[in-house]
């Protein structure tokens, strides 16, 4: 057998095949080198003498693809997963949002109507203690008025007295002096307390302030106006304590003549 012949029965790399001679090899070399072991891809050794066995790494190389492409598969579901729980969580969220406005809703509400019924019962109140002071101080000046009516006549005794006793001698003179320091006495307290006599003479006959009990014809006062005071008047403050009595002016009776009455006998 020649040496080339030799040559052609010996194996080449890992595989069978034989390269023939004389022929382009360059593709075949590189086959040849996409055959060699890399790195993750066990190669069993053979005996000498027997050719490797291709087939099991094929298998091995084939059986180890489907955990790599389980594992590239496994990525995408568990990116679906984690992005349903996200979903999951602002749905909650949101839900709880919802319930959390609404209560504050019902708060504002409830808040509302406890505004209303405090300012209504503060003016509420607020009427109650101006009705009760205006009451109270009505109270006040019904009986003060009723105190004090009951001393205006002691007054108007005293001013009959000063107006219509004349003191003769000494003696009388110091009796009309001790009396009328106790009516001045009197008078100063009445003041104090708010108590002021009207002054109606030469004033408009006024209903309010007035009582008028005699009616005089006379051309010396328009008519309507106030000639003579029987029975002074007093004010409490701005309300009348008693009404005054007055004589008020009327028109003068027109004047009869003789011939007027001759005129009226015809």
């Amino acid at each position: 057998m020649s040496d080339e012949e030799k040559q052609s029965d010996k194996p080449l790399g890992q595989t069978g095949k034989s390269i023939p001679v004389g022929e382009d090899n360059s593709d075949l070399a590189s086959n040849v080198a996409g055959l060699e072991p890399k790195e993750g891809i066990e190669m069993e050794s053979q005996p000498d003498g027997e050719e490797p066995n291709t087939t099991g790494a094929t298998e091995k190389v084939v059986t180890d693809a489907p955990d790599m492409l389980d594992i590239e598969t496994a990525e995408p579901l568990m990116g679906e997963t984690s992005v349903e729980a996200d979903l999951g969580v602002i749905l909650g969220l949101k839900e709880t949002n919802e319930a959390l406005q609404a209560q504050l809703d019902d708060l504002d509400r409830q808040f509302e109507a406890l505004k209303t019924q405090s300012m209504r019962m503060a003016a509420d109140f607020d009427n109650f203690r101006k009705r009760t002071a205006k009451e109270k101080e009505d109270l006040e000046h019904q009986i003060k008025g009723n105190t004090l009516k009951e001393l205006l006549p002691v007054v108007d005794n005293f001013e009959r007295a000063r107006s219509q006793i004349k003191p003769q001698n000494d003696g009388e003179m110091s009796i009309h002096r001790s009396y009328q320091g106790v009516y001045k006495q009197l008078v100063d307290c009445l003041k104090r307390i708010g108590v002021s006599p009207m002054r109606a003479e030469g004033t408009e006959f006024d209903p309010n302030l007035h009582e008028a009990v005699m009616r005089e014809s006379t051309d010396e006062y328009p008519e309507g106006v106030v000639i003579e005071q029987l029975m002074r008047g007093y004010l409490l403050g701005e309300r009348v304590l008693r009404h005054a009595m007055v004589k008020v002016a009327a028109a003068p009776m027109p004047v009869v003549t003789s011939e007027d009455t001759t005129k009226e006998a015809e």
